[in-house]
């Protein structure tokens, strides 16, 4: 059995945080699967398996679906932490079907090619203002100026969020987030459930009032599927299944939310400060790009694969499995590490550097199988709107100081990426 421990593999590590691609280049030299002690888990490093485990049945976001918290030998959650649970467990992300496949079904309504090319227009229109008001102003912060704001915008926008009531939303992702990082420490546990608490509550009054006054936004939709009502909305379902009309329960509508928040704009948020921050260190591609912007999609993947936001996703086993010889018995945990699988020279020629031009990548970062990002491609055209709108409009965008990275492990991003125009 292949150990992790004694590598460079350190989540906690603030020299891991800030470079882990040589730890995973050694990961990946020691085998294909490796018990890490720390944590528990087994790290899965090259690329091959992490793709086949996502789309593999005998792994699962959860358990509870088919065992008992003592069936499975695990401990049960805290009953402090249990608003968190709550609202985490009846998402998509931690769903297995046929919950899972139920409330996609609904939810998928809203992220259809077509009803994702009517919001381009708002997207490329909020970039160029965000973009404008950064170079007026001479410089900021790019996080906190574009990246955060856009997609912010873009999927309270689509939930139906009032404009005024926006402000904590990205603080309480930011606490619910902290959960998902390897062994969470009691403080972020205690910022998380106040978020949950504070979201949820926050949200359950706006339902009351979208079901009194429904509109064209997803909530009102998702409360059309739940009070299976024959008023005809933008996203309501009429579709049947053989397990009856689609619906969901009030705690499903506000995890899905939480949910598309969550996911709608932390990954994108990520990616744009760590798609910058690494066209700011190699200047060549950089220079390349301003050149050439029809480089633009090809640059919005190779940068999601260079320094993936999501550097690491779960899956419990829920049957026994075998990798590479190894046993993994069911009840255990298995880490999949994005990050280093789109580093797999496997798969990737040269993947240390960065390639603008890169056509054969298949990188992992919006995760696949059942559990693939849902909001990828708005995703995709909110990455190139926001690089396009810099491009154009702050053509000698430069660095103005040396950022911090945050430090974070699981999702990966800086604390700020100060810039002068």
């Amino acid at each position: 059995m292949a150990a992790a421990s004694s590598l460079a593999f350190d989540p906690w590590d603030p020299g891991f945080l800030a470079d882990p691609y040589p730890a995973y280049a050694e990961l990946r030299a020691r085998g294909r699967v490796l018990h890490y002690e720390p944590t528990g888990q087994w790290l899965v490093p090259h690329h091959a398996d992490v793709s086949a485990l996502l789309r593999d049945r005998r792994l699962g976001r959860t358990y509870q679906h088919r065992f008992t918290h003592e069936e499975f030998g695990r401990m049960a959650p805290h009953e402090e932490h249990e608003p968190f649970h709550a609202l985490n467990d009846h998402g998509l992300l931690d769903l297995e079907p046929p919950d899972h496949t139920r409330i996609r079904r609904l939810v998928s309504k809203a992220f259809t090619p077509r009803t994702v090319e009517r919001l381009k227009p708002y997207v490329h229109d909020l970039a160029d203002e965000l973009v404008t008001a950064l170079v007026e102003a001479g410089g900021g912060d790019l996080l906190t100026d574009v990246a955060e704001p856009l997609p912010v915008a873009v999927i309270a926008e689509m939930l139906g969020i009032p404009e005024a009531d926006r402000a904590p939303l990205r603080p309480w992702s930011a606490d619910i987030c902290g959960m998902y990082e390897l062994n969470p420490s009691e403080e972020a546990a205690t910022r998380a459930v106040r978020a949950s608490v504070e979201f949820s509550d926050y949200l359950r009054e706006l339902i009351a009032e979208r079901r009194k006054e429904p509109g064209e936004d997803l909530i009102s939709g998702l409360i059309a599927a739940h009070d299976e009502s024959d008023r005809q909305t933008g996203w309501q379902s009429d579709r049947r299944t053989d397990r009856g009309t689609d619906r969901l329960t009030e705690q499903e509508m506000i995890s899905t939310c939480v949910l598309l928040l969550n996911a709608g704009h932390e990954a994108t948020v990520n990616a744009t400060v760590n798609g910058w921050w690494a066209l700011f260190r190699n200047p060549g591609q950089l220079a390349a790009l301003r050149a050439d912007h029809s480089l633009v999609p090809s640059a919005v993947e190779e940068l999601m694969r260079y320094d993936t936001p999501l550097q690491l996703f779960e899956r419990w086993v829920l049957d026994e499995i075998e990798i590479a010889g190894t046993t993994i018995p069911r009840g255990a945990e298995i880490a999949l590490l994005f990050g280093s699988a789109n580093h797999d020279t496997e798969v990737f020629r040269d993947p240390e550097r960065l390639d603008l031009t890169r056509r054969d990548n298949p990188h992992i970062s919006f995760s696949a199988g059942i559990h693939y990002c849902i909001g990828a491609p708005l995703a995709r055209i909110e990455l190139a709107a926001s690089m396009t709108a810099l491009l154009e409009k702050a053509p000698t965008l430069a660095l103005a100081a040396e950022p911090e990275r945050k430090p974070n492990f699981v999702i990966r991003g800086l604390e700020g990426l100060p810039v002068i125009v």
